[in-house]
């Protein structure tokens, strides 16, 4: 990327992008490289990268709740869901600004990875 946050983008219109759900913290957004049946990523509006400078726990409250309740909103609480974060290029993030993943719909194994 140019220096750019397309995440950023996103929230302020530069780049298009379909809300799954969107309040004034947070936004959810279906993710373009699914790896599950539903893969959706839960994003706070605020720009952090990574999750270890993550400085106000009130972000992680937002985004964790709204992973929650986004969930629960679609039922896959009956079944089960997965929120993974990854921190970090090693760990597989490809977009440096904190977000959740919230996956459903298969079955996933343990250890993941």
């Amino acid at each position: 990327m140019d220096g750019r946050c397309l995440f950023c983008d996103m929230v302020s219109g530069a780049v298009r992008a379909k809300f799954v759900y969107e309040d004034e913290s947070v936004f959810v957004i279906r993710d373009i490289a699914p790896q599950a049946p539903v893969h959706l990523l839960v994003i706070p509006k605020e720009h952090v990268e990574p999750a270890s400078s993550v400085q106000n726990p009130g972000v992680w409250s937002k985004v964790l709740d709204c992973a929650v309740r986004t969930a629960a909103s679609l039922g896959l609480d009956r079944e089960g869901y997965r929120l993974v974060i990854n921190c970090g290029a090693g760990a597989g993030q490809t977009i440096p600004h904190l977000h959740i993943h919230l996956l459903a719909g298969r079955s996933f194994r343990w250890p993941p990875g």
